[in-house]
């Protein structure tokens, strides 16, 4: 579904991307990490058609997103670091909004309890909780059925409950047979979700494979650590606590 080769992109003296490339199946959940500044939303951007590429090529179903922008844009779908709805808008409206963008009709409600949101669909943005507003983006970068999904840092700052669910959602989208293509600072969220991992430093790609691949090869290598295997942690006791479903108040 995606091929990027040798993609580059500079700032003034900094190379952010320096030869980057990987490939995505469909319906695969593809991993970025890595250290801040390494490379990892710039690559995204890219991708996205939000930034221009210096040099390289992605290719996203067979078409060359350099050469093609537009096209690009009907096929893809984005969730970014950090959503941005009008507050005094309703949330069936703004489905209804972003459905419009693309040239499509829908019924909100639809895209709405797909998420958990139904309950919640005549209230305004500014009603809605940090993960639901995250579920929201999720939904309205849906709308028009996209191949591939982008998500940058889809969790942070959120509750253990709201991650969880977000979590769930992710691995929905990826049963429906679309790429995803995500980063994230956290590594049980990466171990979790992610069919493959690209670890990016210094605006390269230094190892990429399966997360159980990448432990492997880290434990061939001679690393130890102590071990405690517990049955449960503290965030299952947190959700255990006060209740595994998602708090709508």
């Amino acid at each position: 579904m995606i091929k990027v080769k040798n993609l580059k992109k500079r700032y003034g003296d900094k190379q952010a991307v320096n030869g980057v490339s990987f490939e995505v199946k469909k319906g695969e959940i593809f991993g970025i990490l890595g250290p801040n500044g390494a490379g990892k939303t710039t690559t995204l951007e890219m991708m996205e058609t939000l930034r221009p590429i210096d040099s390289g090529t992605a290719i996203i179903d067979g078409i060359d997103v350099a050469k093609d922008p537009d096209a690009i844009k009907y096929l893809i779908g984005v969730q970014p670091q950090t959503p941005a709805f009008q507050d005094k808008t309703k949330l069936t409206e703004v489905v209804q909004m972003f459905a419009a963008a693309y040239g499509e009709r829908v019924d909100p409600m639809e895209f709405l309890k797909d998420v958990g949101l139904e309950e919640k669909a005549s209230n305004y943005v500014e009603e809605l909780s940090g993960g639901q507003k995250q579920r929201l983006s999720i939904t309205t970068a849906l709308v028009h059925g996209p191949k591939v999904f982008f998500l940058d840092e889809p969790t942070t700052g959120l509750d253990p409950q709201a991650r969880r669910n977000l979590w769930e959602l992710i691995e929905q989208v990826r049963d429906k047979g679309i790429s995803v293509v995500m980063t994230t600072h956290y590594m049980d969220e990466a171990e979790v979700l992610c069919d493959r991992i690209a670890v990016m430093d210094n605006g390269k790609i230094i190892a990429l494979d399966t997360p159980k691949n990448l432990i492997k090869q880290l434990l061939k290598r001679g690393f130890k650590k102590d071990q405690h295997v517990e049955q449960a942690n503290l965030e299952d006791v947190f959700i255990d606590l006060t209740g595994k479903g998602l708090h709508n108040e």
